[in-house]
């Protein structure tokens, strides 16, 4: 799943950034060039630079280890642990206050996802035990769409799902429902292009999933990265203002969706060369 995000990642990326240049580039005002006085040096880019070495080699560290399958998340999280403390003595900021912090925001983070996780799956186990899943999954094969018609309309309910509650919870409660109709159901390409094949089935929809789950941090009323730039905006910039800001990105990432499922080459493709059986 990891590896299957890297292009997926990079296409949305990209999309944004040339976004942004094209706007820009009709409109040189909406991004104007620093002024002199605040533009940094190349030394001083090198200076700064040097200090980024240390936690560069630690990503890529923590993620390499899962890529090459040396060990499994869980352990490469003990991996990054112990290389960010590492990090933190090499830099002089390892102290007994700056472990408790971390320890607890650690703890805070873990409570809030294990509370979400033993919400949802209580309520998904009951969904199920009274007939729940068949029911959802009876209609959505009842309204008579064909497959990617049935895989919109998922898409659908994600987006709207995502605009009211946190991506775990939604990620919990819909993925024992819609995993299996998708896996039940033929992938054999639109416009005659490629197809999906079964066993690529859970793969190519996690990472759609997760790609759909970045509008959640970009769509009304409740988008985290909207009161994030909120908080850090100018007081001239209105909630509003970023709101319709956003829409223009959140449709980029429709697109991004749609390319994914369009070329699933773009999700399954890496996976299956790195870990060719």
């Amino acid at each position: 799943m990891l590896v299957g995000s890297i292009f997926p990642g990079f296409l949305l990326s990209g999309l944004s950034i040339s976004y942004i240049l094209i706007r820009c580039y009709i409109n040189p005002s909406l991004g104007p060039a620093l002024p002199p006085e605040e533009r940094v040096g190349t030394r001083e880019k090198l200076r700064l630079l040097k200090n980024t070495i240390a936690p560069l080699l630690l990503i890529v560290l923590v993620l390499g280890v899962i890529f090459v399958g040396i060990a499994t998340p869980v352990e490469a999280a003990g991996i990054g642990t112990f290389g960010a403390l590492f990090v933190s003595a090499l830099h002089r900021r390892l102290n007994w206050l700056a472990v408790q912090e971390a320890a607890i925001a650690t703890l805070k983070a873990t409570a809030m996802v294990m509370w979400i996780f033993f919400g949802a799956t209580m309520f998904v186990g009951f969904f199920i035990v009274k007939g729940g899943q068949t029911f959802v999954a009876n209609t959505i094969l009842g309204t008579g769409l064909p497959p990617y018609g049935i895989l919109m309309l998922m898409m659908l309910i994600l987006f709207v799902l995502g605009m009211f509650i946190d991506w775990v919870g939604i990620l919990l409660l819909t993925v024992p429902i819609f995993l299996p109709i998708m896996k039940s159901l033929e992938w054999g390409g639109l416009f005659g292009l490629p197809g999906v094949r079964t066993e690529d089935v859970p793969l190519w929809y996690g990472v759609i999933f997760m790609v759909n789950m970045q509008m959640a941090f970009l769509s009304p009323p409740f988008g985290y990265s909207l009161f994030y730039l909120k908080s850090v905006a100018p007081p001239e910039i209105t909630m509003a203002t970023i709101f319709r800001a956003a829409l223009q990105f959140m449709a980029l990432q429709w697109l991004g969706v749609g390319l994914c499922i369009l070329f699933p080459s773009i999700v399954v493709w890496l996976p299956s060369v790195l870990y060719a059986r």
